[in-house]
Formats: C-alpha cells, sequence, structure tokens
C-alpha cells in the first residue's frame, strides 16, 4: 500500500562514487537494507507501479555498489532479472543475468541457496524470452541444490518445479516435466496459500496436454484442470492482497482461451478490485 510519502530511493542520489576507501585500505561494508528493499518492491508491484518498482531496485543497486555488499547486489541483480522478465526487457534481463552469474563465481557462491534461488530467477527469463536450452542447466543446478538443503522454504520448491516444467514442456519433453508438475501440487499442498501456486500449475497442465495431444483429444482432461484451477482461485483461505490480483490477472488468460469466459471475468474483476483498494 503505498504510504503517502517519498522514500529517499524516490528522490536521492546514490552516495558519490569519487568518495571512495584511500588506495591500499579494505574497503568497509555497509550492507543495504535487502528486507526492505524487497517490502517496498512488493508494494511497488501491488499497484503495478513498474517504472517505481525500477527506480526503486536501481537506486539501491548503486548504493549496493558503493557500500561494498556483494551479497546485497546478488539479491537486487536478481530482483532486477524478474523485474526485466515482467517488462518484456530482455536486454534488461539478460544484463542483470550476466552480472548476477559473475557476482556468484566472484564471490564463490555456486552451491549456496541463494544461488539457487539467482539461477532459478535467470533459468524463468530464459524461458520468458524463449532461450530454453538455457535455461535448463540452470533449473538443473538449483534443483540439485534445493533438494540436498533442509533450509529450503516449500514455497521456493514448488516455484523451482513449475518454472522447470513450462519449459521442459516448451523443448517438447512432456514425459519430464509432468513429474515435475506432480511434485509442485504435492509441495504446494502443505503451504498456507499454496492453493494459488496449485491453480497455476494446473493451467500449466492444460496447456502441457493441449501442446502435447492436441486441444480436441484433451479436452475432456482440460476441462477437469479448469474446474480445479478455478475452484482453487476462488475458494483459497490465501489474503486477497496483491499478490492475489496478480495471480488472478495471470490466470485470467488462461480460462479465455479455453473458452470459460465468466471464469475469466470474475478474476479479472477480482484482481481489478484489489488494484482500485491499494
Amino acid at each position: 500500500m503505498d504510504k503517502g510519502y517519498l522514500t529517499p530511493e524516490d528522490y536521492a542520489e546514490p552516495r558519490c562514487v569519487l568518495c571512495d576507501e584511500p588506495y591500499g585500505v579494505t574497503p568497509e561494508v555497509k550492507p543495504v537494507p535487502q528486507g526492505r528493499i524487497i517490502e517496498k518492491m512488493n508494494d511497488y508491484m501491488s499497484r503495478r507501479d513498474y517504472a517505481g518498482a525500477e527506480r526503486h531496485l536501481l537506486y539501491w543497486l548503486e548504493e549496493a555498489k558503493l557500500g561494498h555488499d556483494k551479497g546485497g547486489e546478488l539479491m537486487i541483480r536478481g530482483e532486477l532479472v524478474g523485474h526485466f522478465r515482467k517488462t518484456a526487457n530482455r536486454e534488461g534481463a539478460f544484463g542483470s543475468a550476466a552480472e548476477a552469474l559473475r557476482l556468484i563465481d566472484e564471490m564463490n557462491f555456486g552451491d549456496s541457496i541463494s544461488a539457487a534461488t539467482t539461477y532459478i530467477n535467470i533459468a524463468t527469463a530464459y524461458n520468458s524470452f524463449d532461450e530454453n536450452e538455457k535455461a535448463v542447466p540452470l533449473f538443473e543446478k538449483a534443483m540439485a541444490i534445493y533438494e540436498a538443503s533442509d533450509n529450503v522454504s516449500p514455497e521456493l520448491l514448488g516455484g523451482l518445479y513449475n518454472n522447470m516444467a513450462l519449459t521442459l514442456v516448451s523443448l517438447g519433453r512432456f514425459d519430464e516435466a509432468y513429474p515435475l508438475y506432480d511434485k509442485a501440487l504435492a509441495v504446494m499442498a502443505n503451504v498456507p496459500g499454496g492453493s494459488l501456486e496449485q491453480a497455476i500449475t494446473y493451467l500449466n497442465i492444460a496447456d502441457a496436454l493441449e501442446a502435447q495431444l492436441g486441444g480436441e483429444q484433451a479436452e475432456g482432461k482440460i476441462g477437469d484442470l479448469l474446474d480445479k484451477a478455478y475452484d482453487l482461485l476462488i475458494n483459497t483461505n490465501a489474503p486477497h492482497n496483491g499478490y492475489y490480483a496478480f495471480v488472478c490477472e495471470k490466470c485470467a488468460p488462461s480460462f479465455s482461451y479455453y473458452g470459460y469466459f465468466l471464469a475469466a471475468g470474475e478474476l479479472n474483476k477480482r484482481a481489478e478490485e484489489i488494484y482500485e483498494r491499494s
């Protein structure tokens, strides 16, 4: 929600580039407030203020660089990859991806959960811009890290399975994709509010079946999947906040595509009501 006042990233320039430490002195690391950056980013996205979100991230990127905070810079680079993907900025997404991968190597973070999350962000962007062959190895690296860790949240794991399956479908590797969709459904069944992600997964499975079998042959199965997805979206116990609006808006075109126009209209209506309140 808009706080009604400006914060420094809305108007201030980053700190002086020339005001660095003397030569030969180990620079002091001045961490950026990662939690606050993400919170503010979510606020911008809930209002669909993409220009504000980009300005916000670029401001803090410069602060992280000037403060020698490579961990903060890596987090922001990953957020920029996702932002540029959503705004269809291929050059921006790929440039941020290259910088994020450079930082992972420079920091020797290749086997960390942070690196895995970054790999997923980059791989998802590659998929969005039809670079699916580049995406698969990054998903595989992320999956190896996530599945070997006891500290990965189910939400992250479910997102990995879902996005990796989408990429495999794009490559026609259906037999590899369906088990990942099943894993995503199982993981998100145990997450509060996970019904939203399950709905997205059901719609993804419908698209996969159409691509593999054709609309006529898959029609019955697709109808069942759409019914499940709609029920989850309408009867969810997830908060009706900006993210719920985003999911409704994201899912509505799938229902329209398959002729479920009333369902699509209801989802768009719910999204607009939330955006208007925000």
